[in-house]
């Protein structure tokens, strides 16, 4: 299993803000990802006492992040930094998170990708409850190693 310290070597979100805590399993096309960090009441999402479910598209962008920075450490390259741009479809299953108690987990899969860009589909469950799904796109920036 990868994780916490591996995850945020691959990702530009460092401490608190580094949200996932391990990856399960992954594949070129896919990952799954678990993270109880949605239970911190120093979360830094956190504002009036809650961490409410529209923060589940930040765990879902960064596990596409992660998936990223996977992919290209298997090809010995860092990878390219990318910048949301568009949410899609999401549906949001509840109103807050940070009242579970256990350990959040993400699906998310690569739908298209091109040279500048990818787009990924993502499902954050609970406890084997669907709380948020989406389709999430990036543009990447120019290669860090260029």
């Amino acid at each position: 299993m990868i994780g916490h310290d591996q995850i945020e070597a691959l990702i530009p979100h460092k401490g608190a803000m580094c949200l996932w805590g391990e990856v399960v399993d992954w594949d070129p096309q896919r990952i799954r990802l678990r993270s109880s960090s949605h239970r911190d009441p120093a979360h830094p999402l956190r504002s009036h006492e809650r961490l409410r479910a529209v923060h589940l598209c930040e765990y879902g962008a960064q596990a596409m992040a992660v998936h990223g920075g996977l992919r290209a450490r298997e090809g010995r390259q860092t990878a390219r930094p990318g910048v949301l741009v568009a949410l899609r479809g999401v549906e949001l299953h509840c109103l807050r998170i940070d009242d579970l108690s256990g350990a959040l987990e993400c699906e998310a899969e690569v739908l298209a990708e091109g040279e500048g860009s990818q787009q990924y589909a993502f499902r954050i469950s609970h406890a084997g409850t669907l709380l948020a799904e989406g389709r999430a796109a990036v543009m990447l920036q120019d290669d860090p190693q260029a």
